[in-house]
């Protein structure tokens, strides 16, 4: 049985309602399809408990691009051990996040969960990715969200969708630059069946207008299918 919401609910919750369409539904289920097919048949990669993660700025608002800390961030204390269910849940997520790739080729993704760290904070925790180096944790607070898409969206459950970051800041949006490069960005909720927020997923390109309605399909589908595979909190 699954953990997620059904399409029609996660446009809904999502705000992303223009997207409700008999094309856009069939383009979502024709890639949910692929994605069951590719964790039955291919084999998960190796797991990466740990990460190399960029230097923290003043007060740990944001990255220094470029320079990374000394020590890499472990997953272990926030998931609770290196547990064998905590183990297939990561290798689950790593197969998702090797689909996607190979599929979406852009630049940068990541699976956010949204978990208290050590400190009894709430954040968003990356758990998967493929790209360059970037923050493991993002706070989830209201004062976060004010600059950074991902703790907003982790907070109010609406997704962003931005084709072109130098528009959206033209126009006074507030950005979180981690890569300068980066053009594009698409950052999707997750739910659980219940409509709660488990976490975001975020995926960046260096080239703007990346994500169409295709493009977009195929994020759906991921958003859809994660739930069933993120570790128990």
């Amino acid at each position: 049985m699954s953990n997620s919401v059904s399409l029609t609910q996660y446009l809904q919750l999502s705000g992303l309602t223009e997207l409700t369409t008999p094309a856009f539904a069939a383009a979502v289920a024709q890639q949910q399809q692929a994605l069951r097919q590719y964790l039955e048949q291919v084999s998960a990669p190796t797991v990466n408990w740990q990460y190399q993660v960029p230097e923290l700025g003043e007060g740990g608002a944001c990255s220094l691009f470029g320079v990374l800390a000394a020590e890499p961030y472990d997953l272990t204390a926030i998931l609770g051990g290196q547990t064998a269910a905590n183990q297939q849940a990561l290798a689950r997520l790593s197969q998702i996040t090797a689909f996607y790739q190979q599929q979406a080729g852009v630049a940068w993704f990541g699976i956010y969960q949204a978990r208290a760290n050590p400190a009894g904070e709430a954040v968003l925790v990356k758990l998967s990715y493929f790209g360059a180096p970037s923050r493991a944790e993002f706070p989830l607070t209201p004062e976060f969200a004010t600059i950074s898409n991902n703790s907003s969206v982790g907070l109010s459950g609406k997704a962003r969708v931005i084709n072109s970051v130098a528009s959206y800041l033209q126009q006074g949006g507030e950005y979180y630059t981690c890569d300068p490069k980066v053009q594009a960005e698409a950052c999707l909720p997750l739910y659980a069946q219940s409509g709660r927020i488990l976490g975001i997923v975020d995926a960046e390109d260096f080239q703007a207008e990346v994500f169409d309605q295709r493009a977009l399909a195929l994020l759906v589908a991921v958003c859809l299918t994660i739930p069933d595979y993120l570790p128990a909190v």
